[in-house]
Formats: structure tokens, sequence, C-alpha cells
């Protein structure tokens, strides 16, 4: 039996020795790989969105890749094309970066809608298709995208159909200042992700998405998962609530946690940890709301508050 809190422990263990300081951040990133989920980083640069990625990619033995994107990029800069060989006179596939195991798209917002568009396949479906043929993606597949919520000049908006195929959506913040003197030590002769050495193997980790899977989940619990979820949708201030892909990643999330902390069945307060997180950047505030400076996690946050939580039911 695949040990599910060591094995997360051990990644985050190891991330933490580059990302200082932010426990909660790295642990929900390794919950989004156990998950097999694609994470949001939406923060200020600098405070190590790009180094929390090379960190998880190299403490699991991932490939990696990290792809820039900018207003011009295309498509096919992504998923890879066709290009014909003039000596065997036949097309011959070039992948993109996207193929590879753990991918870094950073600033996801610079590059235009079309372009955006060509994650969606690969996202979903661990897949890809040019030119009508479908090439399947490596396995472990993770895509951390970021974006800079603060300079919008040049960038284009994720479209909700985007948004609603990140598992989580964080952000880093800034480390206290005996956190960031901790940052000048550590980087004084080199950047401690470059000695990061490997304490999962790809086969240890697999194992582990598929352990997580089978963690069990009371009926009365899961109801109150589509109750929160159900109840984005009528909040007088949503215009546009969760979807059922929501519910579906409340559900997945709350497994991977509870496991994480050494339990085989899952408990409200796994739910509510994590409702914020999966809930809030699939919710589209009303034009009203939206006068009065609502936010999204408040809006989540006081769907919780309302919501009255399930008692505890024995397994049978």
């Amino acid at each position: 039996m695949i040990d599910v809190q060591l094995i997360a422990k051990r990644i985050a263990d190891n991330v933490e020795q580059v990302i200082v300081g932010k426990r909660n951040v790295v642990e929900l990133t390794v919950l989004g790989l156990l998950c097999q989920g694609h994470i949001l980083i939406e923060d200020v640069p600098g405070v190590g969105k790009t180094v929390l990625a090379r960190s998880l990619a190299r403490s699991v033995g991932c490939d990696f890749q990290r792809i820039q994107f900018t207003p011009d990029m295309l498509p096919s800069d992504v998923t890879g094309v066709s290009v014909f060989n003039q000596k065997t006179l036949a097309f011959e596939f070039r992948p993109g970066p996207i193929h590879t195991q753990i991918v870094l798209v950073d600033e996801i917002n610079r590059a235009t809608p079309k372009t955006q568009s060509a994650l969606l396949e690969a996202m979903e479906e661990r897949q890809v298709t040019v030119d009508g043929t479908t090439y399947p993606l490596e396995q472990p597949f993770m895509v951390l995208a970021t974006q800079n919520p603060i300079e919008y000049e040049g960038t284009f908006p994720l479209p909700e159909a985007q948004l609603d195929r990140f598992l989580m959506r964080l952000n880093i913040g800034y480390p206290n200042k005996k956190e960031e003197l901790d940052v000048l030590d550590r980087q004084q002769f080199a950047h401690p992700v470059n000695q990061l050495q490997q304490v999962v193997s790809l086969e240890e980790l697999i194992a582990t998405q598929d352990a997580i899977k089978g963690v069990y989940i009371d009926p009365v619990v899961k109801e109150y998962i589509v109750d929160i979820v159900r109840q984005t949708r009528n909040h007088p201030d949503v215009y546009l609530g969760s979807s059922t892909r929501g519910a579906i990643a409340l559900y997945r999330l709350s497994q991977a946690r509870a496991a994480m902390v050494g339990r085989d069945y899952v408990l409200p307060d796994d739910v509510k940890t994590l409702a914020v997180w999966t809930l809030a950047h699939r919710v589209i505030i009303g034009p009203a709301a939206r006068m009065r400076d609502v936010t999204t996690p408040a809006i989540v946050q006081d769907v919780l508050d309302r919501l009255p939580v399930p008692g505890a039911q024995p397994r049978r």
C-alpha cells in the first residue's frame, strides 16, 4: 500500500528548501500534482512562481519546459508543427514545448485567446491534435500557468472555458522579513534549485495519484460539495457560478488532502479548506457586485459561512 502522506511530505519538504515560508502554497501545489490537475498562479513578479514549478519538477524527476507567452505567439508554437522532409518526401511532426511532463506557461494572459486555446485539449484530454493527427502527452502531465494581476496593458483576460480547466488558482505573496533574509542567505553563492535532488520516483508518483482515488467520501460529504457548488450559482452577487467541473475538482482535492494528512476518509473540513482555492476562479461576479468591489473569494467564503456543515456519518 502506497503511503500518500509520506510521498507528499517528501515532495513538499524538498520544494520548501527553495520556496521559503510558503508551506501552504507548496502543499496546495503538491495536492494539484497528486490530483493530476493544473494550477494557475496569479501574483506579482519576483515572488517565486517560476522557481516553484522548477522545484516541483526536480523533486519528482519530471521533464520540465517553460513557455513564455507573448502576443505574437501562434498555437503551433505551443503544440508543434508538421514539417515536410524533402529527403523522405513526407511530413514529420516536430513537437512543441507542451510535449513534456511539467510545463510552466509564463504570463499566460499575454498571448491571444487563439494561442491560449491551444492549451485546452492538452489540459483536459492530455493530448494535442495537429493536422488531424492526435499525439498523446507524457504521463504525468501538469500545467503551471502564471499571470500578473497588476499589469493589464497588452494582456488578454483568460476566457471562462480556460479558467475552468485549472484545478486551483493560487497566490504566493511576499515573504516576511525573516524569510526574505533567509532567501538572501540561501542564494549567496548559487541558486538552491540547482542543488535539488529527486526524492520521489515517477512510479511512486503515479501510484500515489491512483491511490488517492480510493479515499472514502461519505454520501453526506458528497452532497455537501454539490450544495456548495450549487450555492455559488444562486448567490445574489453572482452572474455565473461554478461548473460541475468545479465540483469534481473539489471532490478530488478533498480526497488528496485527506490522504496527505494520513486519513483514508474525507471530512467536511477538507472541503471547507479547499473550496475558495478551487471555486473562486470559476465564479463570475455580477455588474452591481463588481461596482461594490465584491471579490469571488469573498463570495465562496460567504457560501461556506451560510451553508450548514454536515454531521459525521459512520462508514458502513
